[in-house]
């Protein structure tokens, strides 16, 4: 049969870059491994959210609450917002993808920092769009002014992830400000706050705050980090009440589990608690970034439950120093590693391997 004559797949699919997820740890001689490559909270779930777990578990073979209904209300009352003005997805890259989905044609632009949230470009891609990259500053900043000089009548939406990933740099409130002054009334600015709670920048911009000011802001926030649900797969939006709406149509029907749902539900309940864990992991960040800066390495300020080294060329090299000594960090090859923060046992390993590298450089 003719290749003409079988299913075309595509263009842009087969051009699209597949999504690169942290590497699993590789055991090394009697080293335990530790997974320092996907931003995840290294502490268990609470023990009420297993047990929550457990129980939904007895009705898998039930269809889930396609609204999320109970999840809705919750955060509705956390964040004093109306209903109707969030959408549910499948963790925040899902939700991402139902933001482009309904707010962006073939042909339109979606604007983002780049380095930053690594499935920006492929949602926009898949969805038809033109992936506008602005460059990061020098410090691994946004390029506000950048992202501003960017915008045509094409643009749809613009993401601003802060922290941002991978850098762990934050937009201040003012920058914000200024910022969204300068953006048409109809082009969608999404604040990604996918690490919000790890943030101790007093000056940060507040989503939230800056969502209920202006009517073309909204937030996306996930379960995924701070709230150790990674595998659960809950994100959501807030936003204007016509986007929303919009939002929620695009989301894949019973995407949200049941097990998920009341997960999410029951974090919400014991948030002081894990909050209270999520300032551990922020200790712990800033006691390695000392410990590293003390070493002569350049580290960018993050806000994150991560770090940032902008290694450039001798990132892989890095990076398989690491796996040898049976630490997964992430490497964007050229550019520098990420590191996500984990067991205090991980960390000190990892500065005495940050030790011997520089020894030997």
């Amino acid at each position: 049969m003719s290749d003409a004559l079988t299913p075309r797949v595509r263009r842009v699919i087969e051009k699209l870059p597949t999504y690169k997820a942290g590497k699993k740890v590789q055991g090394v001689d009697s080293l335990a491994p530790y997974k320092l490559s996907s931003n995840e909270i290294a502490l268990e779930p609470l023990p009420s959210v297993l047990a929550l777990i457990t129980q939904a578990a007895q009705e898998i073979n039930r269809y889930p609450d396609p609204f999320a209904t109970e999840l809705m209300a919750a955060l509705a009352l956390k964040l004093n917002v109306a209903v109707d003005q969030i959408a549910i997805g499948t963790g925040s890259v899902g939700v991402c993808q139902q933001i482009v989905q309904a707010m962006v044609d073939a042909g339109d632009e979606v604007i983002f920092a780049w380095r930053s949230f690594e499935a920006y470009p492929i949602i926009a891609s898949i969805a038809g769009a033109t992936a506008v990259q602005v460059p990061l500053l020098s410090d691994g900043s946004h390029d506000l002014d950048g992202m501003v000089a960017a915008v045509t009548p094409k643009t749809k939406v613009i993401f601003l992830c802060t922290p941002n990933n991978p850098t762990g740099n934050v937009i201040s409130q003012s920058q914000f400000d200024a910022f969204i002054s300068r953006i048409p009334a109809d082009v969608l600015v999404v604040i990604d706050e996918a690490y919000v709670e790890f943030n101790r920048d007093e000056g940060a911009v507040d989503g939230l705050v800056s969502m209920l000011a202006h009517s073309n802001v909204g937030i996306l926030r996930t379960f995924s980090k701070a709230y150790g649900l990674a595998a659960l797969r809950v994100g959501y939006f807030v936003g204007p009440h016509h986007v929303a709406q919009a939002v929620a149509k695009t989301a894949v029907p019973f995407g949200v589990s049941s097990i998920a749902q009341a997960a999410a539900v029951e974090s919400l309940r014991s948030e002081r608690e894990l909050l209270a864990r999520v300032e551990l992991v922020a200790q712990q960040r800033l006691k390695c970034e000392e410990q590293l800066r003390e070493l002569g390495v350049n580290l960018h300020a993050s806000q994150a439950n991560f770090m940032w080294w902008p290694l450039g060329t001798r990132t892989d090299e890095f990076a398989q120093v690491c796996a040898q000594h049976a630490i997964a960090v992430r490497a964007f090859s050229g550019e520098g590693v990420r590191i996500s923060i984990g067991e205090p046992e991980a960390m000190q390993r990892f500065v005495e391997i940050v030790r011997d590298f520089l020894a030997r450089h």
